[in-house]
C-alpha cells in the first residue's frame, strides 16, 4: 500500500492512497474544459502513468459538475477560421486518445453534469460510474456545431448508431440510471455513494489484479476495436503468450492450485 499523498495544480487536484490516484478537476463553477485545464490534466495523467506506485486512477469533478463542456469563450478565437478549429479538435482528440491508450485503468466518477467536452472526456476513460442525478449529453448542435473531441465516434461505439444519433441530433442529455440502461456508463449510484463505489473498483484492481494482465487486457480491447476481428484475435494471442513469461502469471496459477488468494508481485 502506498502512503496517502496529496498535491494540486491550479485546476487539477491529485490524491494518492492505497495505490489509487484520485484526480479532481477544480475549475469553478462548472469545471469547463479550457485548454489550460486539458493541458494540466494531460501532464498529470502522464505522471501517474509513469508512477509505479499507482495502479488505478479515478477522475472526478469538484462541486456539482464533472465537467459541463468545453470553454465556449475560447471558441470565439476560431470563428471564421476552419483551420484553427480543426487544429483545436485534433489537439484535444490526441490528448483524450492518450487516456484511452493508458495501460492503467481510468475510472470516470461522474458526479454531476458531463456535457459536451466533459462527456467526451468521460468517454475516453475505461470505466464510468455516474451519480443517479448526473446529466450526460452532447449538446453541440445547439451551438451549430458537432462534437469534436471524439463524441461522435466513442458514443456510437458504446451505445450503437441509432441511440447515439438520437442523443446528438436532439441534444438530449440522459440521467445516470438511463445512461446505465443504454450502456453509456457501467453503473449508476446515489451521488453520496459515487466515490465509494469508484474507490471499491479501483482498490480491487490495485490489490487483486496483476498490473501486467490489466495492461494487457486494456491493450487488447482498445487495439481490437481499432482493427478487424482477425487482427484483434492475433493481438490477443500475442498478449496472452507474453504473460506466460511473467512472475504474476506463475503466482496466479500457483495460488489457484494451492487454493489461496494470489499475491501478485506487481
Amino acid at each position: 500500500m502506498s502512503t496517502a499523498a496529496e498535491h494540486s495544480n491550479s485546476m487539477v487536484r491529485v490524491k494518492i492512497a492505497s495505490r489509487v490516484a484520485t484526480v479532481t478537476l477544480n475549475r469553478p463553477p462548472v469545471n469547463a474544459l479550457s485548454m489550460e485545464v486539458i493541458d494540466e490534466l494531460s501532464v498529470c495523467l502522464d505522471k501517474l502513468a509513469a508512477d509505479p506506485d499507482v495502479k488505478a486512477i479515478i477522475l472526478t469533478g469538484e462541486g456539482k459538475c464533472f465537467a459541463a463542456g468545453a470553454d465556449i469563450k475560447q471558441f470565439t478565437s476560431a470563428f471564421g477560421d476552419a483551420q484553427t478549429a480543426t487544429r483545436l479538435a485534433r489537439l484535444v482528440q490526441e490528448k483524450l486518445r492518450r487516456i484511452e491508450l493508458m495501460k492503467k485503468p481510468v475510472i470516470a466518477a461522474i458526479n454531476g453534469a458531463a456535457l459536451g467536452g466533459g462527456l467526451e472526456l468521460a468517454l475516453s476513460c475505461h470505466l464510468r460510474i455516474a451519480a443517479d442525478e448526473a446529466q450526460l449529453g452532447l449538446p453541440e448542435l445547439n451551438l451549430g456545431l458537432i462534437p469534436g473531441y471524439g463524441g461522435t465516434q466513442r458514443l456510437t461505439r458504446l451505445i450503437g448508431k441509432a441511440k447515439a444519433t438520437e442523443m446528438i441530433i436532439f441534444s438530449q442529455p440522459v440521467a445516470g440510471q438511463q445512461a446505465e440502461q443504454r450502456g453509456l456508463v457501467n453503473k449508476s449510484v446515489p451521488r453520496e455513494q459515487l466515490l465509494t463505489a469508484a474507490m471499491e473498483w479501483a482498490e480491487r484492481i490495485a490489490c487483486d489484479r496483476s498490473a501486467a494482465s490489466v495492461a494487457a487486457v486494456l491493450t487488447a480491447i482498445t487495439e481490437g476495436l481499432d482493427g478487424t476481428l482477425d487482427e484483434g484475435l492475433e493481438r490477443e494471442a500475442e498478449l496472452f503468450g507474453a504473460l506466460f513469461e511473467t512472475e504474476s502469471m506463475r503466482e496466479g496459477v500457483t495460488a489457484f492450485i494451492e487454493k489461496r488468494p494470489a499475491k501478485f508481485p506487481d
